[in-house]
């Protein structure tokens, strides 16, 4: 007698009976009053699947909820299908384009533009409204990728029929909704049932998508740094993926490349005559670099100190890292491990004093801090501000005003530097700016830190967190914001991260992730770094800088 087919379901710990063929769907709804939540996703064998997936053979399950990553980057794509089959309904000639996250959603552009007004934004969400309440399935489906093209073509999804022009994957997964096709990166949800939260938010020329969190809160610099950049794509005529791998094939990416690090050049430039304008009529004795991790603080310090020289000023380095408190006190967070991004990880009553006697004209003696011993030392490195000297400061806590509440705020000039993704995969597809920031982080921890991709992607969510508390908050109040992005970054970082990623086992939970990361570096053009300028903030990741770090 055959052995029964069985899934070994992570949820409960044991292994379940299942029928060949069955939908992790229908296991779903069985095993529904032990789970103790309605599934949206799951991970077979630690790769993110839908619930459509059929099972055939034993797998490791583990069912996921709108809470967990996974759960939530799937309701996120299923909404913005609803969203695009609201906006065909409602408007069968105009294009929407998803552009960017902000203010807790996501930006949309509707072209040709139409007027967003009170009665625009009702019909939208009365449409999404009908959609969930009529429970319709997110129907998948997947063809030979020229059979996907022709359907994308005839519906007008032309980023779409480009991007796979110039990948062309043998196969081609996509959706159906109300007879709608689009494609996502990534799966969708059962149906439109389980999309129960959402919202339309008037915003500049286009509207905000709100999802499960629906607190939308201004972010005027933020929108205007994206809207920059977005204008500068559309200038040099590459928005998309499909766009930027034309420019690989005709071997123009050199061009390119030239191009957005001269964008760079301009803004680095005009944040220091903006610095040097504030330091002669009194102020600005402090600039205070924050962001995120891998965002590239320290280059673009180190690009502005050079800016600065040219405006006959005189910058001087300190490194909020050195004032870290002994590790033994160290707070901790709610794992109980140390909690490196808490501000009060800093020695805050020390910082304040040395800021201020260097104000006052005094020599400082600088502390370094021992990583390997846990503790700071003085090795006899003294600096004051004299002349024209401007002291500059990068961490990721320098937009916290309790960083720096001793010192009066005419004296500081305060920059956020992060990377702001503004290439879409296509237009219903955006490109995460946490994305970014992680294959950067995972390639300059694997060549300079020894540390392998499984490793930062588990230590990835403690990050955020991390971010999330004590650096977006603080955002806005920047005097000047960077974008650290360039538009050819990640056909640059392709190959690098690709073989790093492929070295996570697939026996370990970060496999979802990596395996998650290589599937989106397929769509990229590989891009030879050796174009790559010594001064480009992308070698502070991949090598080759001409700055010592």
């Amino acid at each position: 007698m055959d052995k029964p087919l069985q899934i070994f379901c992570a949820n409960l710990g044991e292994y379940i009976e299942v029928e060949g063929g069955e939908s992790l769907l229908s296991v779903a709804q069985r095993l529904a009053p032990r789970l103790g939540f309605e599934p949206i996703c799951a991970h077979v064998n630690h790769k993110n699947e839908g619930l459509h997936f059929r099972v055939f053979m034993p797998k490791l399950v583990e069912f996921m909820g709108v809470e967990t990553l996974s759960g939530t980057r799937t309701y996120v794509r299923s909404l913005c299908m609803m969203l695009y089959r609201a906006v065909q309904s409602l408007f069968p000639a105009t294009t929407l384009k998803i552009e960017h996250a902000i203010s807790h959603g996501w930006f949309c552009r509707l072209s040709p533009s139409v007027e967003i007004t009170p009665q625009v934004v009702a019909a939208l969400k009365a449409e999404l409204q009908r959609l969930h309440s009529a429970n319709l399935p997110f129907e998948f489906f997947e063809q030979l990728t020229g059979d996907v093209i022709s359907m994308f073509d005839k519906q007008g999804l032309t980023e779409k029929v480009k991007l796979l022009e110039t990948v062309r994957p043998l196969y081609t997964k996509y959706y159906r909704l109300e007879g709608l096709i689009d494609s996502y990166y990534g799966c969708l949800a059962p149906s439109t049932g389980a999309i129960n939260s959402f919202d339309i938010v008037p915003y500049e020329d286009g509207f905000i998508l709100m999802g499960r969190d629906l607190n939308c809160e201004p972010q005027a610099k933020m929108f205007r740094a994206f809207t920059d950049y977005v204008a500068f794509n559309r200038i040099v005529g590459v928005s998309n993926v499909g766009e930027m791998n034309t420019v690989v094939e005709k071997g123009d990416a050199r061009s390119l490349i030239n191009v957005a690090e001269a964008l760079h050049n301009n803004k680095i430039a005009r944040i220091a005559d903006d610095i040097t304008r504030r330091y002669e009529e009194g102020g600005a004795r402090i600039v205070l670099v924050a962001g995120p991790s891998s965002s590239g603080k320290t280059t673009f310090t180190k690009r502005l100190a050079i800016q600065l020289m040219t405006n006959l000023m005189e910058p001087q380095m300190i490194s909020l890292d050195d004032y870290f408190v002994d590790r033994d006190k160290t707070p901790l967070d709610e794992n109980g491990e140390y909690d490196y991004e808490s501000l009060y990880a800093l020695d805050l009553k020390q910082f304040n004093a040395d800021l201020q006697a260097l104000l006052r004209g005094e020599e400082v003696a600088l502390p370094t801090y021992n990583f390997a011993k846990g503790k700071r030392e003085y090795l006899g490195n003294k600096i004051s501000l004299s002349g024209r000297s401007v002291l500059l400061m990068e961490g990721i806590h320098g937009l916290n005003p309790k960083l720096t509440e001793s010192i009066p705020a005419e004296m500081k000039y305060k920059v956020y530097v992060s990377a702001l993704t503004t290439l879409t995969l296509d237009n219903h597809n955006w490109v995460p700016t946490t994305d970014n920031r992680l294959l950067r982080r995972i390639i300059r921890d694997n060549a300079y830190r020894g540390v392998g991709a499984a490793e930062t992607i588990h230590r990835w969510a403690s990050v955020r967190r991390g971010e999330e508390k004590w650096i977006f908050p603080f955002q806005e109040n920047a005097d000047a914001l960077f974008n650290s992005s360039l538009l050819f970054e990640l056909g640059v970082l392709k190959e690098r991260g690709e073989e790093i990623l492929k070295r996570v086992e697939q026996d370990r939970p970060e496999y979802a992730e990596a395996y998650r990361l290589r599937k989106f570096l397929s769509y990229f053009k590989s891009i030879d770094e050796k174009f790559i300028p010594s001064t480009s903030l992308i070698r502070e990741f991949i090598g080759g800088s001409s700055f010592n770090y």
